[in-house]
């Protein structure tokens, strides 16, 4: 080898020792970066959560005994055996679930939620004369920021209290409402209400509608938990020029639109002779029925027009409790079942029902339509479960997000104590689940990750503070002489 070679080979050897040395270097680095987020080989989460039995609402893995969940940046990451998950996952916060069950959160796919103020105000009335001569003239008098500020939170407590994590609220003064639902944590459909005549703070339709249209643009995409939605009151309040103004405003802001339709006997009486139609055909002919569109209670649809929801993929909220106090009827919801319907579960407002309770709204909705139908088999406990979860969120348009424990979904859950004397034995949880448990039995609710409530202790509200403004505001209404004229 000459001294030129020797030379080169020298330097060809410095150079791949250098090399060597960096790559070792950058393979040292990164594993220790691997070891330092997966410490004993388990990865990081910044939630653990159990229970005796995890109900997912996922088919793929329905019920699982002794299971748990792993939560990152608000979203669930793992579903298995506790055992597996806790072999794979460390947390900085870990809920076991002993003696619980972890379900997903309820989902009140219909509210008037500051009604809650205005609970047991007037009862046993038909809607028309409730609507008209008591609740519309209170709202007219009572109803301002404030009174939504204290109601909201007020709604919200009860809510996180009985396990709900979603829920659709239909009512005035959005933006405070949406920041009372930023506070305490909660999800929401916000969908300020428009109506033809005067309603509180507005002259009638346009102004009205204008100032939600403005909270839609304001608030869209701002908070990944509040979503901003249209809505018109019902179609005998609100002209067909109005109901086609609404819907194509939603469709311009991609945004959903909810809607009453079909309540009662007296509005389909009401619609038809307006405009020779019943409301879902009302509806129809006004190019109205798509799957942004979710309907509150559709207590009277014909068979024809079932099936027009199905294909339409609109979405129905039933309401039992509000329907059964007010004598609206029953709606056919196995026939909505069993055309394909995508049908959710709501409470409707507190001053008709009279709580934000699911769980009663799970329990009669799978008892209700057993007793019209003769047929014990009607609306099975796992079928009413679904509605009060996946089948509210698929009706939301929302399942791609909420409803079901599942990977890539949000962390919105609830454990649920089984140890009292009405859970116990147990045969079977999610019959459990609707026919015996109720909203004293949620322990633990989190959204989106975050805990809302740890063994039934409030954590993003103030409980007594809340009391103590409610009950001064209904002080004021009880002074006023005449608070309904």
């Amino acid at each position: 080898m000459t001294r030129q070679s020797l030379k080169h080979y020298k330097l060809l050897v410095l150079c791949v020792c250098t090399a060597f040395l960096i790559f070792s270097g950058q393979v040292v680095i990164a594993q220790s970066n691997y070891n330092f987020n997966n410490r004993g080989g388990k990865q990081k989460a910044e939630l653990i959560v159990g229970g005796d039995f995890v109900v997912t609402m996922n088919e793929a893995q329905p019920v699982i005994q002794d299971g748990a969940i792993a939560v990152a940046d608000g979203k669930i990451v793992a579903v298995d055996t506790k055992a597996k998950i806790m072999a794979s996952y460390r947390a900085n916060t870990t809920l076991p679930g002993e003696g619980m069950v972890l379900m997903p959160g309820l989902v009140n796919g219909h509210s008037h939620s500051a009604m809650v103020l205005f609970r047991g105000l007037a009862d046993d009335l038909a809607l028309q004369d409730w609507l008209q001569n008591y609740i519309f003239p209170a709202e007219a008098k009572f109803v301002d920021k404030n009174f939504v500020r204290v109601g909201e939170q007020l709604a919200c407590w009860e809510m996180i209290r009985g396990g709900t994590t979603t829920f659709v609220d239909m009512y005035f003064e959005p933006d405070v409402a949406a920041e009372v639902v930023n506070k305490c944590g909660l999800r929401a459909v916000i969908a300020p209400s428009s109506i033809d005549f005067p309603s509180p703070g507005f002259k009638g339709w346009d102004d009205a509608f204008a100032f939600a249209v403005d909270f839609v643009k304001r608030w869209k995409g701002k908070n990944s938990r509040i979503i901003p939605a249209l809505a018109a009151h019902a179609p005998y309040t609100v002209s067909p020029e109005h109901l086609t103004q609404a819907i194509t405003a939603a469709r311009q802001y991609d945004v959903p639109l909810t809607i009453h339709v079909a309540e009662t006997q007296t509005e389909v009486k009401d619609v038809q002779q307006r405009y020779n139609a019943t409301p879902v055909q009302h509806l129809e002919n006004l190019g109205f029925l798509e799957p942004r569109v979710f309907a509150a209670h559709m207590v009277w649809p014909n068979e024809s027009e079932i099936a027009l929801l199905a294909k339409r993929g609109v979405g129905v909220i039933h309401n039992p409790d509000s329907n059964l106090k007010l004598a609206s009827g029953f709606a056919p919801v196995p026939a909505m079942l069993k055309a394909g319907v995508k049908v959710g579960l709501g409470t409707d407002g507190a001053a008709s029902n009279n709580t934000l309770d699911m769980w009663k709204a799970i329990r009669l909705a799978a008892l209700i339509h057993k007793g019209t139908s003769l047929d014990p088999t009607t609306v099975p406990a796992k079928t009413a479960l679904r509605m009060a979860t996946l089948g509210s969120a698929e009706a939301l348009n929302l399942a791609d997000k909420i409803g079901a424990i599942k990977v890539g979904l949000r962390a919105d859950v609830i454990q649920l104590q089984l140890t009292e004397p009405h859970l116990t034995p147990l045969y079977n949880v999610i019959s459990h689940l609707v026919y015996a448990a109720d909203a004293s039995d949620v322990d633990t609710v989190i959204v989106d990750g975050q805990i809302l409530m740890r063994e039934r202790k409030m954590l993003t509200l103030d409980p007594d503070q809340i009391r103590i403004e409610a009950n001064s505001i209904a002080e004021n209404i009880k002074a006023s002489s005449r608070p309904l004229n």
